[in-house]
């Protein structure tokens, strides 16, 4: 039976009712966080446990997509007690590998032409970034104002002298089946610290990084999740799996024209799927790429559970969160170097104090606005290098959005690349890669076309695979002319973007 429980003097709804009773996860409740809130002058610090996997669409996500098949009860019971963020980006990419500027952005609140690297050929220290500024990075931040900061993360592609800052580190790459050198691994080194904390009877703040090395690939996981999932580790079957995730509404089997990165290893040397975007092939790497998340998902379930024990969930920010998203074959796409939804956006779901249970918000939000954010929950002034937005506003309800136009770009691969800009209902996108062979532009209206349908998804084949026919206004937009006065909008606003974010490039149809 479903119980509906309230603020009670035990701590918020008894700390999430005996944290969902045990795990089991019986309950739904409802929180008023604004009570629990209370005076802040009066209150302790909170902690913080900041939660950020490797490369997870938040359409993967059932608090994102409710028919999703993965299974992820701890998250989903996070998003009923407190806001899922329904527009947070990561502003973009000068690399390949997108989650090295993307972790530069959370660690440092610096945009990405602004950050120790821009991925311009022979720059090496980028000059419109401080030199010192991993001493106003998130742990050097956190730790002057008290904090007991820790971090376990993978390693590599990451900021390495903003890493260093946390007091406690225990970083390393596990992305294989076993609970030893899986994601288990990166949850038992939560555990052992906060058993040390309950030793040492420490009951300074915490800040806690918690960070997971899968689901990137290889998508290793245990026999059991990925029958769960209709996949097979190491045997793709010739035809689809019928227990395997369904394809997604906007798959492809190949993007309609060269994405601008050739011989990209997340597109052409994927362990298991390689070139290949048949049916079979994609809907079994989702199954792999669910495994390992449902996996995390039972990771974050025990660290929640350590944490009701010790009592220390009552002042606790939790924040859910990826580096980027993940294409698995939208698209026709396999990796994340691209700017449509799927990969640009992030899921982001906050709980805690003040934040009402089961809420939503646009929100408008970029990975960089986590350092002020977090500054802004515990009462911390931010660093003078910060240049995102705190979005505590729009986690308290006094604000729907905490700006109007959103930012991306790619350029980790052919010059200058993509760049989108999406503001309110509507979002372009631009390409200029391959030196200067493909020029492309798409026009999207997201509130009928939230999945970035092109024509390519109205060919009769595809819809067959997908089950997904797409409306007349569901395709690029860009071409027609009813829609030339809004293009046009769309195009001065990017530049206008571009300009405002020390973007080094124009594309070709661009002049100052």
């Amino acid at each position: 039976m479903t119980s509906i429980l309230h603020r009670e003097s035990g701590g918020y709804a008894a700390s999430m009712h005996r944290l969902f009773s045990s795990l089991g996860l019986a309950c739904v409740l409802v929180v008023n966080w604004s009570a629990v809130a209370g005076d802040a002058s009066c209150a302790t610090r909170p902690n913080i446990l900041f939660i950020i996997v490797d490369d997870q669409s938040p359409f993967d996500l059932r608090a994102y997509t409710p028919d999703s098949a993965l299974e992820t009860p701890v998250i989903d019971r996070l998003a009923a007690q407190g806001m899922t963020l329904d527009g947070a980006y990561h502003m973009g990419s000068w690399s390949g590998a997108v989650c090295t500027p993307s972790r530069h952005m959370v660690m440092s609140g610096r945009t990405v032409w602004h950050l120790p690297r821009n991925g311009i050929r022979g720059v090496g220290a980028n000059p419109l970034c401080p030199p010192d500024l991993a001493d106003s990075t998130l742990a050097a931040v956190f730790n002057r104002a008290g904090y007991d900061t820790m971090r376990t993360c993978k390693n590599g592609n990451s900021y390495k002298a903003a890493n260093e800052q946390f007091t406690v580190r225990r970083d390393a790459t596990k992305r294989k089946a076993s609970p030893e050198e899986g994601s288990a691994w990166h949850a038992e080194q939560v555990l052992a610290y906060l058993d040390e904390r309950e030793s040492a009877n420490d009951d300074d703040p915490f800040l806690i990084y918690f960070g997971f090395s899968h689901p990137h690939d290889p998508r290793w996981a245990s026999d059991e999740l990925v029958a769960k999932y209709g996949a097979h580790n190491t045997e793709i079957p010739e035809t689809a799996n019928p227990a395997a995730p369904p394809l997604p509404p906007n798959y492809l089997p190949a993007h309609p024209f060269p994405h601008g990165h050739p011989g990209l290893r997340d597109e052409v040397k994927v362990q298991g799927v390689m070139e290949r975007r048949d049916e079979p092939t994609i809907r079994n790497e989702i199954g792999r790429q669910f495994a390992c998340s449902d996996n995390i998902d039972t990771q974050i379930g025990r660290v929640l559970a350590r944490l009701e024990a010790m009592d220390e969930l009552d002042n606790t920010y939790i924040v859910y969160t990826s580096d980027h998203g993940m294409a698995i074959g939208r698209h026709g796409l396999q990796g994340k170097q691209n700017l449509y939804e799927h990969t640009w956006r992030v899921p982001m779901i906050v709980v805690g104090p003040g934040i009402a249970a089961g809420s939503r918000a646009q929100g408008n939000v970029y990975l960089l606005d986590v350092l002020g954010t977090l500054c802004d929950l515990a009462g911390i002034e931010a660093p003078a290098t910060f240049e995102g937005t705190s979005f505590r506003p729009v986690l308290e309800g006094r604000s729907e959005t905490v700006r109007d136009v959103l930012y991306g770009v790619y350029c980790g691969g052919t010059k200058p690349g993509m760049r989108c800009v999406r503001k309110g209902k509507w979002k372009l996108i631009k390409y200029d890669t391959m030196d200067g062979d493909v020029r492309e532009t798409q026009l999207f209206d997201l509130s009928r076309n939230p999945d970035e349908l092109l024509f390519e998804h109205c060919d009769q084949a595809v819809v067959s695979l997908t089950g997904n026919a797409p409306k007349l206004y569901q395709v690029n937009l860009a071409p027609f002319p009813q829609y030339a006065d809004q293009l046009a909008r769309m195009e001065a606003l990017l530049l206008e973007q571009m300009t405002l974010h020390d973007d080094p490039y124009r594309l070709w149809d661009q002049a100052e």
